[in-house]
Order: C-alpha cells, then sequence, then structure tokens
C-alpha cells in the first residue's frame, strides 16, 4: 500500500487499526496527548511500537495524505474537523470515525468540504477490539462509494454503504446505542438493586438464558469504557433532540454509565462475575452510603 494514511488520534482504536493493518511506514499521526508533558512519552512509545510516524503538529500529519482517519473522542470531534480544515489536503478523503450526532458530523463535513476535501461519515458499529480491521462499518454520504474502496483497499473488510447523506451513518449508531448501552445501563441499576436486596442469584436465574453471561460481559463494557460510553450516549441525548425525541431513558444512562466507569479508579476490571459484583458493593456511592448508614445505626 503505496497511499500515505493521516491519523487524528492515536487511542485504542488508531493503534489497533495500525497494527492490524501493518501500515507503519504509511502512517503519519498526531495525539493532542503529545502536547502535554504527562502525556507525551507514553504516546510516542505508542507510536514506536507500532512503527508509524509521530508528528509534532496536524498540519505534518496531515500534508501530502491522501486518507484521515479522525480517531478522537466525541469531545475532541468538533475541534479535530476544525483543525485539520486548516491545513486540509485537497481532494483527500476525511473518515469522521467518531461517535458523535448527524448533526455534528454535518457540521464537520462543511468545514471538511469547505476546505477541499472530500467527507464520509463512518459509523463503528462494534468495539474495535478484537474485531481490528473486522469490525463493521457503516459508511455514508456523497463520497461514500469512493470512501468504502478506500477502506477496503486499507484492510478494513467489511464496509457497507448506507446512503448518500452525511448523518445517515452516524444517526444509525446513535439510535441502536439508545438500545445497546441503555440494557447495560440497566444491567448496573438492576445488578446494583439485587446486591442490596440479597437477591443477585435469584433475580438471574429468573430471567433465564444466558443473562448471567450477558450481565458479566455488560459490566465489563462499563467498567472498561463507562466514561467514553458516557460521552457517546451524550451525543445520543443530542441525537434524539435533533429529531425530536424526548430523550427521557438515554439522559438516565448517560448518569449510569458514567458512574460505572468512574468505579475503577484505574484498577484493571476483575475477569471473575463474582469480583465484579463486589466491586460493585464495595464502590459504588449508592451501596457504600447504605451500608455506611447502617452501619450507624
Amino acid at each position: 500500500m503505496n497511499e500515505t494514511i493521516a491519523l487524528i488520534g492515536f487511542g485504542e482504536a488508531g493503534h489497533t487499526f495500525a497494527a492490524a493493518g501493518g501500515w507503519r511506514e504509511s502512517a503519519r499521526v498526531f495525539d493532542i496527548k503529545t502536547q502535554d508533558a504527562a502525556s507525551a512519552p507514553a504516546m510516542r512509545a505508542a507510536y514506536a511500537e507500532h512503527g508509524v510516524t509521530g508528528c509534532d503538529t496536524l498540519a505534518q500529519a496531515l500534508a501530502g495524505a491522501g486518507i484521515v482517519l479522525s480517531l478522537v473522542t466525541a469531545d475532541q470531534t468538533p475541534a479535530a474537523a476544525q483543525a485539520a480544515a486548516g491545513t486540509f489536503p485537497a481532494g483527500a478523503l476525511f473518515f469522521d470515525m467518531n461517535s458523535v450526532s448527524p448533526g455534528a458530523k454535518q457540521r464537520n463535513a462543511a468545514a471538511i468540504e469547505a476546505a477541499g476535501g472530500r467527507y464520509v461519515d463512518v459509523a463503528v458499529m462494534a468495539p474495535v477490539q478484537p474485531a481490528a480491521l473486522n469490525v463493521p462499518l457503516l459508511v455514508s454520504g456523497p463520497h461514500a462509494e469512493a470512501g468504502a474502496e478506500a477502506l477496503l483497499a486499507i484492510g478494513f473488510t467489511k464496509v457497507t454503504i448506507c446512503g448518500d447523506r452525511v448523518g445517515a451513518a452516524s444517526a444509525t449508531k446513535m439510535v441502536r446505542s439508545v438500545m445497546i448501552k441503555g440494557i447495560e445501563a440497566l444491567t448496573a441499576e438492576m445488578l446494583l438493586a439485587a446486591q442490596t436486596a440479597g437477591v443477585t442469584d435469584a433475580v438471574l436465574n429468573s430471567l433465564g438464558g444466558d443473562w448471567r453471561q450477558r450481565a458479566d460481559y455488560n459490566l465489563d463494557r462499563m467498567l472498561a469504557h463507562g466514561r467514553r460510553r458516557a460521552a457517546e450516549m451524550e451525543e445520543v441525548v443530542a441525537t434524539l433532540e435533533e429529531l425530536g425525541i424526548e430523550p427521557l431513558l438515554t439522559r438516565g444512562t448517560v448518569v449510569r454509565q458514567r458512574a460505572m466507569g468512574e468505579l475503577l479508579a484505574g484498577d484493571s476490571v476483575p475477569e471473575d462475575f463474582a469480583a465484579k459484583l463486589a466491586l460493585l458493593h464495595e464502590r459504588h456511592p449508592e451501596l457504600k452510603d447504605k451500608a455506611a448508614a447502617e452501619h450507624a445505626a
């Protein structure tokens, strides 16, 4: 592959894709963490580990690139698009792979298109690990066909075009997340209540099927990624509001996801389901406060 790939952001998605694709010298990367003295050494070490070219500025990463992947956190997405538009290579494809609302994608597209770029709305429809380049992608927008061909050329295997309108791909993911991440939040709320009542096994047994395994998986996702998922769910709230739908339950999902993501405080997620339940009991504020009140009484 001779096409130069520019990556904006080198978190989990960025380094997973670069490693799986063997992009190495074909990839130039800029991550805002290199501008922070505390986080810069670890980020530069990640660049070296994956053989990519780390750049001190976004302009250096973009120069001469034909493919640009934006892989930043939801809150940094508008800033990344605006900054890229300032020095964007004419005719290059800009893949906005971030989890934000259709309205945010449309504003980003306006900035990139005004700079002479070709914007593609991309929705990443499953966790990037362990799928890596086999993760399902939805693409939409006027340049969706060219974008799909380019993504396949750099190693992605499951790319589906879902329309010629920017926002179609992101709307699909955002609306789907109402259910997927909402079920995770409900799982946490159910287990908190079950733990308090001392009926966890009885509740899970009453649900039947594979609910114990599903509950274990849902706790994994929230404990490891709850804060990031809460930021994504704030974009789902924005999506629903753009559509004129009151996000009554989804606002609660934001709160519950964030609370779960804050429990570990940097510790690793326990592998055993019983250990995860113990973690809830020991650290979750609602259970800790109840235990403290009972002890005081």
